[in-house]
């Protein structure tokens, strides 16, 4: 009941900040390692994301926690197997601090050989090698924040042509001291380096930053003026793992929205 009451309260609040697809981060091994049951938190999810009555179509990404061993992402990965169905993607967080996303090569390999898309935290804390080695080592189709790739030329380029997304989350940022200040954050330049860019939350109940609260604070603090936010929101559709017919459907909802602003 908690898993399920947690997933209904989210899904509210981010369905009242006009969110029509969430790709929700969670993190097993949090709560397995206290004794959970994978069921448990599964089940739980599941049943809020079929029960919610609001406009907003939900998939669940499930994150190694890479502070642990890649033996016991190993772990994780043979308790989801009876749940991939309910997974869109794996993912890798925690601190990145002196653990590269190479340590996670056989994982990522084995999800993907089930049919998981690939996203990876990088570029946050660590260096732009980190986002090299997401990419290329493990696969990642998209990568979280990867802010620090602007340190890399070669890699900016990359990220360009292949048009890797890059799902940024400016007051986590500002939170976690990644940058000093909303003023300082280089958001725009990545934008005009010619990177997809999206606009998202990270842990906003622990640091203060739903959807909404970031894109308000970008035109508040940023410069972002109305077209910049909704080029942001285009950007978040696109870097979705939606079809196409089904991309192409909430980005003409986008434009119908947009032409009343």
């Amino acid at each position: 009941q908690d898993f399920y009451d947690l997933m209904s309260a989210y899904l509210a609040r981010a369905a009242g900040d006009g969110v029509r697809r969430a790709e929700i981060f969670f993190d097993p091994q949090t709560h397995t390692m206290r004794g959970v049951d994978f069921g448990v938190f599964m089940e739980g999810f599941n049943a809020a994301i079929a029960d919610a009555s609001h406009a907003i179509d939900a998939a669940l990404i499930m994150c190694f926690l890479r502070h642990l061993s890649p033996e016991e992402a190993e772990t994780t990965l043979s308790a989801a197997e009876p749940y991939l169905d309910d997974l869109v993607a794996v993912g890798l967080d925690s601190s990145e601090r002196g653990r590269p996303p190479e340590l996670f090569t056989e994982v990522y390999r084995r999800s993907r050989d089930l049919g998981l898309r690939a996203v990876a935290h990088a570029g946050e804390e660590g260096p732009p090698e980190y986002v090299w080695s997401a990419i290329d080592v493990l696969g990642a189709e998209r990568i979280e924040h990867g802010v620090r790739s602007l340190e890399d030329s070669d890699l900016v380029e990359r990220l360009g042509i292949d048009q890797i997304p890059l799902t940024v989350c400016p007051l986590s940022n500002v939170a976690l001291q990644v940058v000093d200040s909303l003023a300082d954050h280089p958001v725009r330049t990545m934008i005009d380096s010619g990177l997809r860019v999206s606009v998202n939350s990270d842990d906003p109940a622990y640091f203060g930053g739903y959807v909404g609260d970031n894109y308000e604070q970008l035109a508040l603090q940023g410069g972002f003026d109305g077209a910049d936010l909704v080029e942001l929101a285009r950007m978040s559709i696109v870097s979705t793992f939606l079809s196409d017919e089904e991309k192409s459907a909430l980005l003409s909802d986008l434009e119908t929205v947009a032409a009343d602003l």
